[in-house]
């Protein structure tokens, strides 16, 4: 394949992208990606420490790299990062919302408390992100919108109620911009991952019989890793995606394809 074409197609560019959540696990993996493309990538987490490692890796790697710590689900804290960001020359083309949190317990079990905690890290720090973020991608004509749902959006398991309603919310939302901000040179997609090994997972790689159930279960008979994340990610922020608009992809084995 012609590497010019594939340099056009995939090649980020003079583009910036914020990450949420991506000190870590899949946020990182992604920001790494996307960096490796040529994107501007600003790392966001709630400890600065953490998010500076990240930027000193993704720098060694000769990516161009900044932290970005604010706590998505604090609106005004968005909207002075986003003046910040703008000020330095670093307003974002590219929005990943991959900032999230858990707490397994049953519904009726959870305080409200505790739910709404759920629905305003996942939920509510993508409207918060999208809210502040989308008028300046209107503005410059370009923008790219990727929320990190998950299958368990889509088909859930005990104990995760609040979390599965709010991957759900998430896709629902990527729609939501799509239909509404794709005349102004925006598209909004969504990804569903499905077991992925990481810190986040780490209590269910220590569940009891739980490897046994994830190699019945899921086809390709393997957890799945950051990488294979990133790269979906990367297409459909990439010039190649560009009529790609409003989906929910699953990465997930082929999960919910045997369900």
């Amino acid at each position: 394949m012609n590497p010019t074409y594939l340099s056009q197609s995939f090649g980020l560019q003079g583009r910036t992208a914020l990450v949420t959540g991506s000190a870590r696990g899949i946020g990182l993996a992604i920001a790494t990606a996307l960096g490796h493309a040529g994107a501007r990538v600003l790392i966001n987490d709630l400890h600065p420490q953490a998010a500076e490692d990240a930027v000193h890796s993704l720098q060694a790697l000769g990516i161009e790299a900044r932290a970005a710590c604010f706590d998505v689900a604090d609106m005004a804290a968005v909207q002075a990062a986003a003046q910040t960001l703008d000020t330095a020359g670093w307003p974002v083309d590219i929005l990943v919302s991959n900032a999230g949190n858990q707490n397994r317990k049953a519904l009726v079990e959870m305080s409200r408390e505790e739910w709404q905690k759920i629905q305003d890290v996942h939920v509510g720090g993508a409207f918060n992100c999208a809210r502040v973020f989308l008028p300046g991608m209107c503005a410059r004509g370009f923008g790219r919108v990727v929320m990190t749902s998950s299958v368990s959006g889509q088909s859930t398991m005990p104990l995760i109620g609040a979390y599965s309603t709010a991957k759900a919310a998430l896709g629902a939302m990527a729609r939501a911009i799509a239909v509404e901000y794709g005349a102004s040179g925006i598209t909004a997609n969504a990804i569903a991952p499905g077991f992925v090994r990481t810190e986040f997972t780490a209590g269910l790689q220590q569940r009891e019989g739980f490897e046994d159930f994830l190699r019945q279960e899921v086809p390709q008979a393997r957890w799945a890793t950051p990488e294979d994340i990133a790269p979906v990610v990367l297409f459909l922020v990439s010039p190649a995606a560009s009529y790609v608009n409003g989906q929910t992809l699953a990465i997930d084995g082929g999960l919910l394809a045997q369900m």
